[in-house]
């Protein structure tokens, strides 16, 4: 049942040789590159904004960042439990964007796009968490239109995601406080010379 409505929604997805060019080119620049959005919105929050927050972003950042790493461990291990082809490689529709014919299931853009979105709906603003949740939608979709994955490997991010960001709150509450303090702490070495010239937030 569910792999029917797999094939079913890649056939009305994914782009075919009459698609237009230019569709397909910014398909290829939002799956490819969109996701870039996300790491650099982290590093500017840990380095950059106002004083009275500097410490909730930064805290922020340390959530995602363990949410991240438990949402690619799970990706990981769900890839070798169920493993599934990509379209291509069953030779199914059309393929517009080169790609290793390796397992499909979970994507990792999926999981790394989605648990961002996630974490700053959950931890952050619902202004910036929906920006990214659009984001992620559009790379889902791409990355399906383009023909390197289907419809539920993007599902399979999404559920990911959440699993990683219910375990970065679990963690948060063991031992979130000490390890932002010790990460501090290591910044403030590693990074004096720009904190004492002002180019970035103590």
């Amino acid at each position: 049942m569910l792999e029917t409505l797999n094939y079913s929604l890649f056939s009305l997805i994914n782009a075919t040789p009459d698609s237009p060019p230019w569709l397909i080119s910014l398909a290829i620049l939002i799956a490819r590159d969109l996701i870039l959005v996300a790491p650099l919105a982290a590093v500017a929050l840990w380095l950059w904004g106002p004083r009275e927050q500097v410490s909730a972003q930064r805290q922020l950042v340390i959530k995602v960042a363990l949410a991240m790493v438990a949402s690619l461990l799970v990706s990981w291990l769900m890839g070798h439990l169920f493993p599934h082809d990509r379209p291509f490689a069953d030779h199914v529709g059309y393929n517009f964007l080169q790609h290793a014919a390796d397992d499909s299931f979970p994507s990792d853009h999926g999981t790394v796009i989605f648990t961002f979105a996630l974490a700053f709906l959950f931890w952050h603003r619902l202004w910036s968490g929906a920006l990214l949740m659009v984001m992620a939608c559009a790379i889902a979709w791409s990355r399906v239109y383009l023909g390197v994955h289907w419809p539920m490997d993007m599902l399979g991010g999404l559920l990911v995601a959440l699993i990683g960001c219910l375990t970065a709150q679990i963690l948060w509450q063991g031992f979130g406080p000490a390890l932002h303090q010790r990460l501090q702490q290591i910044y403030r070495i590693c990074f004096s010379l720009p904190i004492r010239k002002g180019w970035i937030r103590d």
